[in-house]
């Protein structure tokens, strides 16, 4: 493999497929046909000597090699983004108005606090907060951008993975103070309602618990956590939402398969605009997942 010299479409091909999952997403991504990409990948495989993804009904999934291409691809395309964003800022200042969309629970836990860090560098750009649940935003031209929790953004739309959102189960320390024993399953569960009914947190209490009947049905991840905390009953909550806070306490972490990730979106005639660009690299730097920064993908 340290014969072959990787270039740039190499890493871009690789990202693409990282990214997209399947050839037509990597196709959409590039701009090319999907026969170019499948003919790209066996070259670039043949030329390694080694296999980079693993064909799957889901798709393509990448190996380690893979992951460590597209890693050092994201680096490549920061690194290039933020040379363009620094000679256009030097120019004149980023300025406009975008509509942005997110959940309130986005809002609130990741998106407010990054705002506070890095818009007051920008006094001539405007944003338009709404709250939405609804990738159609970004369809029918209502936003032009989104924050999104999803493993699968729609393939119209382009943009980059901020990082994992995994989620903990937990609980107020005032209601847990009331139970005799600490069994979940004979816990009062607080749950998204049918607004959300293949949310990853419904998909996994079904599994580990299916014995289990929410108590409380709310029709917002915000609105859930603050049941929680005041005391009515456990939930599965996105770790940004309940990180560091006191009187709750965390009962598990780790809940397998539920989790999800932070996908910042927009449509493709706007990922070119430099107050969307910025927006994304602002975004990307202060936005803190798990406990560390944020890594696009």
């Amino acid at each position: 493999m340290t014969q072959y010299s990787i270039d740039h479409a190499d890493l871009a091909l690789v990202l693409a497929l990282v990214r997209g999952g399947t050839l037509a997403r990597a196709a959409e991504q590039l701009k090319v046909d999907v026969s170019t990409v499948f003919r790209s990948l066996r070259r670039l495989e043949q030329a390694l000597g080694s296999a980079l993804f693993e064909k799957s009904r889901a798709g393509y999934l990448p190996n380690a090699a893979a992951q460590l291409l597209a890693q050092q691809a994201e680096l490549a395309e920061r690194a290039l983004e933020a040379a363009r964003l620094g000679l256009e800022q030097g120019r004149e200042a980023v300025s406009g108005t975008l509509r942005l969309t997110c959940t309130d629970a986005v809002l609130h836990g990741l998106l407010l606090p990054a705002l506070a860090r890095f818009m007051p560098a920008y006094p001539a750009l405007e944003l338009e907060l709404t709250t939405s649940n609804d990738f159609a935003n970004l369809s029918r031209r209502d936003a032009d951008v989104a924050l999104r929790l999803t493993t699968a953004p729609p393939g119209h739309l382009v943009g980059r993975c901020l990082g994992p959102v995994p989620y903990v189960l937990c609980a107020a320390d005032s209601y847990l103070a009331r139970l005799p024993e600490r069994d979940p399953a004979r816990m009062s569960w607080i749950a998204p309602d049918d607004f959300l009914p293949n949310h990853p947190s419904l998909v996994w209490r079904r599994q580990r618990h299916p014995e289990v009947q929410p108590a409380y049905r709310c029709n917002s991840m915000l609105s859930v956590a603050q049941l929680v905390r005041a005391g009515l009953g456990v939930a599965a909550l996105p770790e940004f939402l309940v990180r560091g806070e006191r009187g709750l306490q965390v009962l598990e972490t780790d809940l397998s398969g539920c989790a999800s990730a932070l996908w910042l979106l927009t449509r493709p005639d706007c990922r070119a605009l430099r107050s969307v660009t910025t927006l994304f690299e602002e975004l990307a730097r202060h936005i803190t997942l798990a406990g560390t920064a944020a890594q696009s993908g």
